[in-house]
């Protein structure tokens, strides 16, 4: 076995570390990834893990440059009334 790990392996860290890194609370961090807007994660075992090249890509993922566009991106067009009465609401 190799002592020193390949470097084109991932590197992974625990949500504590990763929040860490993003500057946010290990709760928010958590409830990102419950809502799945958070960064890509994997569950390696029963832990939960990132890619540092996915805290980044999250990160570039989020930039913004006014408040509108994220309104823009949150706004889903709303189903007809005729859409609607066909699936039974």
């Amino acid at each position: 076995m190799q002592n020193e790990p390949d470097p084109a392996w991932p590197r992974f860290v625990r949500t504590e570390e990763a929040a860490r890194l993003l500057d946010l609370s290990p709760r928010t961090l958590e409830k990102h990834r419950c809502g799945g807007t958070g960064p890509v994660y994997r569950k390696l075992g029963g832990r939960v893990v990132y890619t540092i090249a996915d805290l980044r890509a999250w990160i570039e993922g989020s930039a913004r440059q006014s408040t509108s566009e994220m309104a823009k991106i949150a706004r889903k067009p709303d189903r007809t009334l005729t859409e609607a009465r066909r699936v039974g609401r």
